[in-house]
């Protein structure tokens, strides 16, 4: 099957959107369909997934989340788009991102094919995660009877959640019957635990980090954002490190870095918190291994949380907020605290401290479930699955 993706964002970075696109995509090409991705100017290309990007004089990354810029770049990903689908010809296109659904939405309309549309969040939501609207802007009804409409246009739409799937039926009216679930996954290959690397290649990062030798570490790998928790992470951290004197935060990731730097020196952190900035994807696993634990603070209740099955496929015991994501991913193996209750997280890492053996079985049956339940392979068993669908003439059902 020939599929053109249309990706508006400045693919291939190092965080969770990202990695749900390459793995759908990159597993689809693996099974032998042709795969044609359209994406924003920058970003780093994939090898085995051809992609053409939008063309822009500026150099440099785009900002993550809701940007004025943005406009403009999809104002230019939209013809490239056109252009690509003319040439390629494709059996169906798969679109990510609300942006995207309606750039695709047009194409498909003028090309006659199905589009699915891949729903990673609430459109106004996340606007308002990111501060880019506010609860009182005159834009803000007018966007959500724009997201509403284009949430109605696909034949499919996929979704990471439970939650998203009643988000779409009931706030945003899209028939229960063209939602199909569709989590994030991950490769249990790729990502394994510690007992897998060379203990001296472990060690010289510990050393290249300034990790303490024998210290205790606790590993976060995300975007860092208020609405991902960051600030909550660093104010839970404060408290545990009252009561843990030798307890690391390894903190990976980005934007912002210089911010949330100062943060952690202003709550007294110096010394027990390491910011990386951003690691790449490749070298992720062995950042990982260096943890003992792993924490998902994500606030946000609209959108997914990829980084949770990374930290199950590494083995490693998850202490997160509880969110509806979390408890769908983790299951009954999580240790959980309310959002935006930094003692309560703190509680949460303190309880997997002070358990090592128990801790240890939970990052066993975490890793358990995400080969079980959550790889790549199952995802493009279901993707199939919904493109058969789609193309048929006979409007097949979904199954999901």
């Amino acid at each position: 099957m020939r599929i053109l993706a249309i990706a508006p964002t400045s693919f291939f970075a190092d965080y969770g959107c990202h990695v749900r696109i390459r793995g759908q995509l990159t597993a689809l090409a693996g099974r032998g369909h042709t795969v044609r991705l359209v994406a924003y100017p920058s970003g780093r290309d994939v090898a085995g997934l051809p992609t053409t990007r939008a063309p822009w004089p500026r150099a440099g990354a785009i900002q993550v989340g809701s940007s004025r810029l943005k406009i403009a770049l999809d104002a230019l990903l939209a013809p490239t788009a056109l252009a690509v689908a003319l040439r390629f010809r494709p059996d169906v296109i798969h679109a990510y991102l609300h942006e995207g659904a309606l750039i695709g939405w047009a194409i498909a309309a003028l090309m006659r094919r199905p589009l699915v549309f891949d729903f990673q969040g609430s459109l106004t939501a996340e606007m308002l995660d990111h501060r880019f609207l506010s609860l009182r802007s005159r834009w803000l009804p007018l966007l959500q009877r724009l997201e509403r409409w284009i949430d109605q246009r696909p034949a499919a739409v996929l979704v990471s959640s439970a939650h998203g799937r009643r988000l779409l039926a009931d706030r945003f009216g899209v028939s229960p019957g063209r939602i199909i679930s569709l989590p994030d996954s991950v490769d249990p290959c790729f990502f394994h635990p510690a007992v897998a690397f060379d203990p001296a290649e472990l060690a010289a990062l510990r050393t290249r980090l300034g990790l303490r030798p024998g210290g205790r570490v606790i590993v976060y790998l995300g975007l860092l954002a208020t609405y991902q928790g960051t600030d909550l992470l660093l104010a839970a951290m404060a408290r545990l490190a009252e009561r843990y004197g030798d307890v690391h935060l390894l903190l990976m990731g980005f934007p912002f870095v210089d911010r949330y730097r100062r943060q952690a020196e202003t709550l007294g952190l110096t010394g027990r918190v390491t910011l990386t900035g951003g690691v790449p994807y490749e070298l992720a696993p062995i950042h990982l291994a260096l943890g003992e634990i792993a924490v998902a603070p994500k606030l946000s209740a609209t959108e997914g949380s990829g980084k949770a099955l990374t930290y199950m496929a590494a083995g490693l015991p998850v202490a997160a907020t509880d969110i509806p994501i979390h408890r769908e991913y983790l299951g009954q193996w999580g240790v959980y605290a309310p959002p935006n209750e930094p003692q309560a997280l703190a509680g949460a890492l303190g309880q997997l401290l002070d358990d090592p053996a128990g801790a240890a079985l939970r990052g066993r049956k975490l890793r358990e479930r995400a080969e079980r339940a959550y790889t790549w392979s199952h995802a493009a068993d279901i993707v199939e699955g919904v493109y058969q669908s789609v193309t048929s003439p006979c409007g097949v059902p979904f199954s999901s």
